[in-house]
């Protein structure tokens, strides 16, 4: 699990190319202070495992399935990508609770400035847009941000000059796709409510014509 509060901007320095898949080097020095082999940072908010790393950085790899949901597909060498490590018990939950498996794309609208802040505008497909309240939380690219502005087309974040800072987002070009996670209380909801109305209209109402039909009177 992550908290969407991004520790470091690494950088893409080596990618093998495999059929279908990725192995990505990626070089960072604040999140190596304690990493160990089989750990988890989020990458861009894709939860990536370390198969092997030095005090320069470390390497994962990217199988189909993630290659098919995110925006790895657009890395290049130098690539700039958010990383955060896995949160410890104990820990301040400073974000939201964030899993690192993405949910779909979006892509970049727009930005505009707003006194210290930039407002930046994300185009979402439906599946993605239903999850998304005011004044909730999202993960965009593993940042952990408040929705400001939704409609069934789009929403809005508002990025205070840290995070403009600290992450990738407000580098990014109009038509740019971001990685999207959302609260995923919402859909462990939508699931229960799902099954409960199965249940329902699975019942069978109990008459007498019932129990006569069924030799019990």
């Amino acid at each position: 699990m992550f908290t969407g509060l991004i520790e470091e901007i690494g950088q893409i320095k080596a990618i093998k190319q495999g059929a279908k898949s990725i192995r990505l080097s990626i070089a960072a020095s604040k999140i190596m202070d304690d990493v160990k082999l089989g750990d988890s940072i989020a990458t861009n908010g894709i939860c990536l495992t370390v198969v092997s790393f030095d005090t320069a950085g470390f390497t994962a790899d990217v199988m189909p399935e993630t290659m098919n949901r995110t925006n790895f597909g657009s890395l290049g060498l130098g690539s700039k990508v958010n990383l955060e490590r896995a949160v410890r018990v104990g820990d301040r939950l400073g974000g939201h609770m964030v899993s690192g498996h993405v949910d779909g794309l979006g892509e970049i609208l727009g930005q505009e400035k707003d006194d210290n802040a930039i407002w930046v505008s994300i185009a979402a497909p439906k599946n993605i847009l239903k999850y998304v309240i005011e004044k909730g939380s999202i993960a965009i690219d593993g940042i952990s941000l408040t929705v400001a502005y939704v409609d069934d087309k789009v929403f809005k974040v508002s990025i205070i000059p840290l995070t403009q800072d600290d992450t990738t987002l407000v580098a990014k070009k109009v038509g740019e796709k971001v990685n999207l996670e959302c609260d995923m209380t919402a859909k462990y909801i939508e699931k229960f409510m799902f099954h409960r109305e199965e249940e329902k209209s699975q019942k069978t109402d109990i008459s007498m014509d019932f129990l006569r039909e069924n030799g019990f009177v």
